[in-house]
């Protein structure tokens, strides 16, 4: 078992390094659609703050596609 620290992304771990912020986390998982909803360990993450919001090791994060229609 390996002690590399991880993140869960929707589940699924991915990874972690110092200094990783919700974009990292989006182009690794090669999340595009611009209408999304983030949150880290429970916290909503405006997308105006994608590039500097750090993930901390072990974060628990959640993409959720928005999807509208009529």
């Amino acid at each position: 078992m390996s002690d590399d620290p991880t993140i869960l992304v929707n589940g699924d771990p991915l990874p972690w390094r110092e200094g990783m912020t919700v974009r990292d986390v989006l182009d690794a998982r090669r999340f595009v659609f611009k209408m999304l909803a983030v949150h880290v360990n429970g916290s909503v993450v405006p997308r105006k703050a994608y590039d500097r919001t750090e993930v901390p090791a072990g974060a628990e994060v959640k993409v959720i596609h928005m999807i509208s229609g009529g």
